[in-house]
C-alpha cells in the first residue's frame, strides 16, 4: 500500500512562505518566526517550532484566512522586504574566501545537528559572517538522527531518545552538479569507495554545505557513517571525520571553490590538512614545502580544556582506514603517523597534534582557555615556555539578534535606535549605554528575569 501525502497549496498573497521557511534567517529574525507561529499557535508547538514541517501540516483554511487578513499580509510583506534587502546587500569583495569546518552546527532547535556549545558557537559564527557580509562558506555533516534528546525518568535515570529526521522537514536543499545531477564526491575508507551526497542550508547570506553518506550505492555500514552525531566508537568517529575533512575539501573543489583560509573548528575536521597536503604533493612539491603551504592557509580553534577530550586513534585503526590514502601521499608510514604523534602518547594519532602541525594560527576561546590550551600543547614547542608559544585566544561571543531577549531588544530599539544591530562592533557607539537612565535599565532587567 502506498501512502499519499496532500500538502496545502500556499495562497498567492503568501507565496514566499516556503522561502522564509527554507532560510535559517528565521532563527534570529523574530518577526519571521511570528508569522508561522500565528498561523496556528498550537500546531507551532506540536511541530517543535519547525517552519518547514509547519507548512506541511497546516490546514488549508488557516492559510486562506491569513491570506485574507490585511494585517497578516502586511506583516508578511515587511518580513519578505527585509529579507530581500538583507540577502541582496553586496558582499564584501575585499576579503578572501574563508571555509569554516565543524562537526556540528546549532542554528535552531528545529535543525538537530548539534549537541551543545561547540555547535552553538559554530552556528553563531555563520550568522555573524552573514551579518558582516563576509566571503564565507561552511562545511559540516547532515546527520539522519543528530544528537539525542535527554529524558529523565521518575527514578532520576537519564535516557537518550533518538528520532530520525526527514530532509523535507529541514531547511536544506540537495546540491546538483553542472549537468543537473546530484552532486556527489567520493572518499576511500579502508577497502571501499564511499559516496557522499551534498546538501546546502542557507543562513542568511551564508551557504553551509552538509554531507551525508546515506546513498544507495554505499554498503550498509557506510550509509550509517553520518547516522548519529558523535555516535559509535573510534571506528565510527574516524569515518565521520574522514568524510568531514577529506570529503569537505573535495566537495568545495567540485563546486569550483578555492578558499584562501581553511578554518578548523575543533580537531574533528583536521583530516582536511591531509587532503590539502595530498593536493600539494600531487603537484610535485616536496613534503616540507607542501606541509608549509597547507599550514599557511589553515587556522585552528581548540575548545577542549582537558587533554582527554581531544580525539586520538590507535595507529592500527588509522592505517586500516587510510592505507590507500597513505600510498597516494607517497610518504613513509612513520612520517605520516608523525603528523598526529604526541610526545606524551606516541602510540596514538592525535587530531589536535595534526591540527597543530598543519596550521599556523591556533587559538583558544577565551583568555583563560588560551592559557590552559597553551599549557596542554606545550610539549609541541618544548624549546619555549608555554606562555610564549603560538596558542592565542579569541573570546567567544554570541549572535546578539538570536540570543538577546526581545524585551532587551525593544528597549535598545527605543533608547538607541534600531541600527544597534548593525553596530555591534562599534565600541564608541556603545558608550551611549552608559547614559541610559538607571531606572529604565533596571526595570528592563527585572522584567526579563521575571519571565525566565
Amino acid at each position: 500500500m502506498h501512502l499519499l501525502e496532500v500538502t496545502s497549496p500556499i495562497p498567492a498573497p503568501l507565496a514566499r512562505l516556503p522561502e522564509l521557511a527554507g532560510n535559517l534567517f528565521f532563527s534570529w529574525h523574530r518577526p519571521a518566526r511570528a508569522l508561522f507561529q500565528d498561523l496556528d499557535p498550537e500546531l507551532w508547538e506540536q511541530v517543535e517550532r519547525n517552519p518547514r514541517l509547519m507548512l506541511r501540516c497546516l490546514d488549508q483554511t488557516r492559510l486562506e484566512r491569513a491570506a485574507a487578513d490585511p494585517v497578516f499580509v502586511e506583516r508578511y510583506r515587511q518580513v519578505v522586504e527585509y529579507l530581500d534587502g538583507y540577502v541582496k546587500a553586496p558582499p564584501r569583495t575585499d576579503l578572501p574566501l574563508i571555509a569554516y569546518f565543524c562537526a556540528e552546527y546549532g542554528f535552531h532547535e528545529s535543525f538537530p545537528i548539534y549537541s551543545g556549545g561547540l555547535g552553538i558557537l559554530a552556528g553563531d559564527y555563520c550568522k555573524a559572517a552573514s551579518d558582516e557580509r563576509l566571503n564565507f562558506i561552511a562545511v559540516g555533516l547532515l546527520y539522519r538522527q543528530g544528537y539525542f534528546t535527554q529524558r529523565v525518568d521518575g527514578e532520576g535515570v537519564q535516557h537518550a531518545d533518538y528520532a530520525d529526521t526527514d530532509a523535507r522537514d529541514l531547511p536544506v536543499e540537495v546540491v546538483n552538479d553542472a549537468a543537473g545531477a546530484l552532486l556527489k564526491v567520493s572518499v576511500r575508507i579502508g577497502e571501499r569507495e564511499v559516496r557522499v551526497r551534498v546538501w546546502r542550508a542557507l543562513v542568511g547570506r551564508v551557504a553551509v554545505y552538509l554531507m551525508d553518506t546515506d546513498c544507495a550505492e554505499n554498503a550498509s555500514e557506510d550509509r550509517d557513517i553520518t547516522y548519529r552525531l558523535y555516535g559509535g566508537g573510534d571506528a565510527a568517529r574516524i569515518r565521520q571525520e574522514m568524510i568531514l575533512g577529506i570529503g569537505g575539501v573535495r566537495l568545495l573543489r567540485a563546486l569550483g571553490l578555492a578558499p584562501a583560509v581553511w578554518h578548523i573548528n575543533e580537531g574533528h575536521a583536521a583530516f582536511l590538512i591531509l587532503e590539502l597536503l595530498r593536493e600539494h604533493l600531487s603537484r610535485g612539491l616536496p613534503y616540507g614545502a607542501a606541509l608549509e603551504a597547507v599550514a599557511s592557509q589553515c587556522a585552528f580553534t581548540t575548545h577542549t580544556p582537558v587533554a582527554a577530550g581531544h580525539d586520538a586513534f590507535g595507529h592500527e585503526l588509522l592505517v586500516a582506514h587510510f592505507n590507500d590514502f597513505i600510498r597516494e601521499l607517497g610518504l613513509p608510514l612513520d612520517r605520516f603517523l608523525d603528523l598526529g604523534r604526541s610526545p606524551t602518547v606516541p602510540g596514538l594519532f592525535n587530531m589536535t597534534r595534526l591540527a597543530l602541525n598543519g596550521t599556523r594560527s591556533v587559538n583558544g576561546v577565551s583568555r583563560i582557555h588560551g592559557v590552559v590550551s597553551s599549557r596542554l600543547c606545550a610539549d609541541h614547542w618544548p624549546e619555549i615556555k608555554p606562555e610564549d608559544n603560538p596558542v592565542g585566544y579569541v573570546t567567544n561571543g554570541i549572535h546578539a539578534p538570536t540570543f538577546v531577549h526581545q524585551t532587551w531588544q525593544s528597549h535598545l530599539d527605543h533608547s538607541l535606535g534600531t541600527d544597534w544591530r548593525e553596530r555591534l562592533r562599534d565600541s564608541e557607539y556603545w558608550h551611549a549605554v552608559e547614559h541610559l537612565p538607571d531606572e529604565q535599565f533596571w526595570a528592563t532587567s527585572q522584567s526579563v528575569k521575571s519571565e525566565v
